[in-house]
């Protein structure tokens, strides 16, 4: 079963999982809840999964799953814990995209560092004049950080160097001399916040990164920086973000996710001339997106082969073991 998804068929995953030596039944309820779900999938083998919440709940009402793979890198739609003591396999696609999303943050750098979203709006208002983006610095000789520093930090940081950036980086789950060898200085969260002109969030969404990005750190920053995020919405706070750029505080931000998506008409940040918002569109690029579809049903077709995948996110899960509820 196809929790949810956004694609105009399901070709791709049909032509893998015509692959097992078994009828396959394929079915998208394209459930919007985990209550939905967990009416729908009672009886589903497998599970892939795209934005629909999967929770306790909906797990526990999965009889006969034995594997639950995200299409995407980030696996934060999933009760991880749950899924784990019910012995269902948990897996993702983590490196389908890195080009593209490193590329989305590349390209909003430097839209937000020339100004091109607000000149273009001017332009097309009819004004034919330079000088209300003054002042533009240049870029040669600026600072990025990089919160995380994952595939596509690392990514980021080798195309920013022919531009003349210095990098810093903070992820204290990599260690100093592999931050180094990606072309970043290794720093403190706090330092980089007080030196970058630039700062990109490359965090997945887990419950210590939820709301890392807060009114504390958001004080550190020049009032000139400019923060981009394509990674999780709830890694920013969204609240204290508006609320340093309405004062002042904070130069611009140029955004691919948010808390919640959409945002709602009212959204602090939707007001703000000086935000860039994109909707969720970093990882997409048409070979990116037949990557993923394929490579999640893939992992479903390995699991139920009984072969584990490389991609396996929960592997206290490994051999699945689906207790019947």
């Amino acid at each position: 079963m196809v929790s949810d998804h956004q694609y105009p068929d399901l070709q791709i995953e049909g032509l893998v999982f015509a692959q097992l030596d078994r009828p396959v039944r394929l079915l998208s309820p394209q459930c919007r809840s985990a209550a939905e779900l967990a009416l729908a999938a009672a009886d589903a083998d497998a599970l892939l999964n795209q934005y629909c919440p999967v929770d306790a709940e909906a797990i526990a009402a999965l009889r006969r799953c034995r594997v639950i793979s995200r299409y995407g890198v980030g696996t934060d739609t999933v009760d991880l814990p749950a899924a784990t003591a019910y012995g269902i396999a948990v897996t993702n696609v983590p490196d389908y995209c890195v080009d593209e999303v490193s590329d989305h943050a590349l390209t909003l750098l430097l839209a937000a560092a020339r100004r091109l979203v607000w000149l273009d709006r001017v332009v097309h208002r009819g004004v034919w004049d330079y000088r209300p983006a003054r002042p533009l610095g240049r870029l040669r000789g600026r600072v990025l950080g990089l919160i995380g520093f994952g595939r596509v930090a690392r990514a980021l940081a080798a195309k920013v160097q022919p531009l003349g950036l210095r990098v810093l980086a903070h992820d204290p789950l990599v260690p100093t001399e592999a931050v180094r060898l990606g072309g970043a200085e290794p720093v403190s969260l706090e330092q980089l916040a007080r030196e970058a002109d630039f700062i990109s969030v490359h965090e997945p969404l887990t419950p210590a990164t939820r709301g890392l990005v807060d009114a504390r750190l958001l004080a550190l920053m020049k009032p000139t920086t400019v923060l981009i995020n394509t990674a999780r919405g709830p890694v920013v706070d969204a609240r204290a973000l508006a609320e340093a750029l309405q004062q002042g505080r904070l130069g611009g931000a140029a955004l691919d996710v948010l808390e919640p998506e959409p945002p709602p008409p009212d959204h602090p940040l939707r007001a703000l001339p000086q935000v860039i918002l994109t909707p969720h569109v970093a990882w997409y690029s048409e070979e990116s997106e037949q990557e993923l579809r394929r490579r999640a049903a893939e992992n479903v077709v390995l699991v139920l082969r009984g072969q584990r995948p490389a991609t396996l996110v929960n592997p206290e899960a490994w051999p699945p073991h689906p207790a019947r509820r």
